[in-house]
């Protein structure tokens, strides 16, 4: 394999924001940002909206969650008809 063309891959932290929960995975993402486990390292954090903490398909939760009014536009789409 040729040197110094593939990402560095290592672990990071995945961070859901609505749920606050956090898992390590290895990754080629990077990130700025940084974030102490609990097991004393220090990893890269990337933030995420929606994991399996907080979807509704597996939560089984009837969360309606809305990204840019989705539902609007296709109410306002289809309401002519």
């Amino acid at each position: 394999m040729r040197k110094d063309i593939h990402p560095q891959y290592r672990e990071v932290v995945f961070q859901d924001t609505s749920s606050d929960f956090k898992f390590i995975t290895r990754s080629t993402m990077t990130s700025n940002e940084t974030i102490t486990m609990e097991d004393g390292k220090t990893y890269p954090v990337i933030k995420l909206e929606v994991s399996s903490a907080s979807h509704p398909f597996y939560t089984g939760k009837n969360v309606f969650i809305d990204t840019a009014g989705r539902v609007e536009k296709f109410r306002n789409r289809y309401q002519k008809k």
